[in-house]
This record gives C-alpha cells, structure tokens and sequence, in this order.
C-alpha cells in the first residue's frame, strides 16, 4: 500500500509539473489610437519573470489591430501574439472584451493572464475574474518564480503584503503595477500572429462618447520629469501659470495633487496619489505640496524627488531627496529662470 501510494503521488507530481511546464502566461496588449501604452512593456516583463512560454493579446477594431501589430510583434520575449478583431471591441468595454478573454484562456492552455495596472486593466479584469470564478491579483510589484505568490503593496504603500493564490484558481488575473518593473525591450521580437475568433456581442452596454483633455506634454504615467502642484498655488490661472513654464523648461508632464484637482485648480486626469496615478520618474518635482500619504503612495518611487514648500514642518521633505524651504511664487519662477538659462 505504502508502495503504491509513493508510486501514485509521483505520477501525480510529475503530472502537475508537465501541466506547469505546457502552460503559459498571456499580456493583455493595451493601445489607442494605433499605438501601444508603453504600460504594457512593463506587464510584458513581469510576465516573463516566471519564466515560461509568453504570448500577447491584442483587442480591438480591425484598423486599430492592423496599426498595432507590427509593434506589438517586434515586443522582445513574446512567442506569439494572438489577435482579436471586432468593432465590438474598438473601446476595450469590459461587457465585450471580457467573455472573450474567458474562451481564449482555456482553449490557448493560459495559466497566467497580465495587464498594467491602468483604468482599462483595472476595468476589464475584475469582470473576466468573476467569469472564471477566479480571484484578482492586483497592483503587483513583484511575483515569484513559482506562479502562485506575489506581493503587493496595503495601506497606501505603507506596508507590504504576499498572498498566495487558491490552487482552485486554475488561471491567475493579475494586473502589474508599471513602476516595479522594467519595460520590456522592443526592436529584436518576431512573434508570429494568430488569429482568434471574436466573439459576437450581447451586451447592453454601449458606447456614446469620451471627453479628452489634449496635451502636448508627455504621458504622466510614463514621463521620465514630472512637476506636481498643490493647494499651496492658491487659484488654477496660478497653477498654470508658474507649473506651466517649468514643466516646459523641465520637458516634463504636469501633475498635482488631490487637494489642487478637488479644488479645480487641475484636471482630475492630472492627479497623482493612491486615487490618482501612480508614478516613478526620473526626477519629481513637488511644489506647494504638504505630502498627505494618499499622495506619497502615487510618487515616493521616484528616483529624485525635489520639495518646495515653505513649511519646514511639511511631511514631503520626509521623502524628498531636495528640499527647499522657500515661497514657490518665487523660488519656482526663479528655478525656470536659472534652467532656460542653461539651456540658452
């Protein structure tokens, strides 16, 4: 009996090792416009950290498709790219883009499902989660090599969990937050394409019209400088006006904090924080900002973070790699000043 049972468990165990060794993870692919968020490079990576066969998806209208794909394809690391064209998708609405996702996932033998950490990840996968009757795995920053663990951050960044997923969930949903891994490299791919088929839409869900605040700036999200306000600029036509020409110096994207975007001095796509985005440039600049935890959570990855605030006392200098003690009205039109002024 203790024979057989030994014999048993082995087959067992060499069984789930082949399964582990045939599966594969899959990245949802996001674009707009026919071009592909560099947030997903950053997926593309955590994906490949488990270290088996990796493909990409990618959604959307037949033009958009075609626009993408030749990018998509160059993705270093990516075997494959599945393919799903339908004008039923060309708004990546989660009532059409889910269900497909649940039929390729199986039938393509997928054992993990990436996505960046952004409103369409975190729109798309809550739904596909719940079809699959598996759990989410959001916001992670770091998985092991074994599929099943991975960490992510609690408490607005203030401390840090590692969960283990249920052996039930058959197919892990996770979604990668862009700042805990590199972006993968482009240019040296060539993933071949396969085409799968999309799936009718029944939804009554439809949709009427999105309103876009247009910048010339670079993305926030993925900007390498980023110059932050906060309430400390008093009025919008200020934030504006001393942000704008230093961002501008900086070539940097213009962000704020959630009591500058509550107060109307910025557009809510600009704010920066645990509800807002979260960022880690190369360089952060932080003025009339007090440093609330909400908004430390969203920009304490930076790699150099710079504070200008004329409250010594203010919890940014905490974090700050920079510090200046100063009136922003005018240390900051000072600072343009000194960087136009090496720039000429």
């Amino acid at each position: 009996m203790l024979v057989r049972a030994a014999i048993r468990s082995s087959r067992s165990s060499s069984l789930a090792t082949a399964q582990r060794r045939l599966a594969s993870s899959l990245v949802f692919l996001e674009h707009k416009n026919g071009k592909l968020n560099d947030s997903s490079l950053n997926a593309v990576t955590a994906a490949q950290t488990l270290g088996s066969d990796t493909a990409g998806i990618v959604v959307g209208s037949k033009s958009d498709v075609d626009s993408v794909l030749e990018e998509v394809k160059k993705i270093d690391g990516l075997t494959k790219i599945y393919t799903a064209a339908s004008d039923d998708y060309a708004h990546t609405l989660a009532e059409n883009v889910a269900p497909l996702l649940a039929s390729v996932l199986p039938a393509k033998n997928i054992s993990h499902l990436f996505a960046a950490h952004t409103a369409v990840g975190k729109n798309v996968f809550p739904r596909l989660a719940g079809i699959l009757d598996s759990s989410m795995i959001a916001d992670i920053v770091a998985l092991e090599s074994s599929g099943d663990v991975f960490t992510r951050p609690i408490y607005a960044g203030n401390a840090i969990l590692k969960i283990k997923s249920s052996p039930k969930d058959a197919i892990k949903i996770v979604t990668v937050r862009t700042t805990a891994f590199d972006k993968a490299k482009t240019g040296g791919g060539n993933a071949s394409v396969e085409e799968v088929e999309a799936k009718s839409g029944d939804s009554s869900t439809k949709y009427v019209s999105e309103e876009l605040t247009i910048s010339s700036r670079p993305d926030l999200s993925s900007a390498s400088r980023v110059v932050s306000g906060g309430r400390a600029l008093k009025s919008q036509e200020n934030f504006n006006k001393i942000l704008d020409p230093l961002a501008d110096a900086l070539g940097a994207a213009v962000g704020a904090s959630r009591a500058a975007v509550d107060a109307g001095y910025a557009d809510n796509s600009l704010q920066v924080g645990q509800t807002g985005k979260v960022v880690a440039p190369e360089l952060y600049v932080a003025a009339g900002i007090s440093g609330a935890i909400q908004h430390l959570a969203g920009m304490k990855e930076s790699k150099l973070i710079v504070a200008i605030n004329k409250d010594a006392d203010a919890p940014i200098f905490q974090v700050a790699d920079v510090g200046l003690v100063a009136d922003l009205f005018e240390a900051v039109p000072e600072l343009t000043k000194k960087i136009e002024g090496a720039k000429a």
